[in-house]
């Protein structure tokens, strides 16, 4: 076998083993949808994380949360969500928006990652 040969072969090892490890990975930390929606934990969850945006951007102080509507969930280290959420505003009429939020949350502590507009 020549040297170039030697050396190609050798490369696409490499790559074989770098992507069965990069599958494995990404296995491990695959996103599950939430399984109950509704469950209490789920929406004071998204309580929090609306209140949590409000303390962090003031701007948005007239935002009130009214519901999770749908979510996934990753736990390789603590707890990840991402929510889909509806908040209202109180600007003369009511008027609800779509926001997605993404909390990790650990046993004792929880960080607000994302909150963004969906709609």
């Amino acid at each position: 076998m020549t040297t170039s040969r030697l050396l190609a072969s050798a490369a696409i090892l490499i790559v074989a083993v770098f992507a069965a490890a990069a599958a494995a990975v990404i296995a491990v930390g695959s996103w599950d949808p939430i399984k109950d929606i509704n469950d209490p934990h789920i929406q004071e969850l998204g309580g929090w994380a609306v209140a949590e945006h409000v303390r962090q951007a003031p701007s948005d102080a007239g935002l009130t949360f009214r519901k999770v509507t749908s979510g996934e969930m990753q736990e390789p280290d603590g707890t990840s969500y991402r929510l889909v959420l509806v908040a209202s505003r109180a600007t003369g009429r009511r008027r609800d928006g779509i926001y997605a939020a993404q909390v990790l949350e650990h046993s004792d502590s929880r960080k607000l990652v994302s909150f963004v507009p969906a709609n």
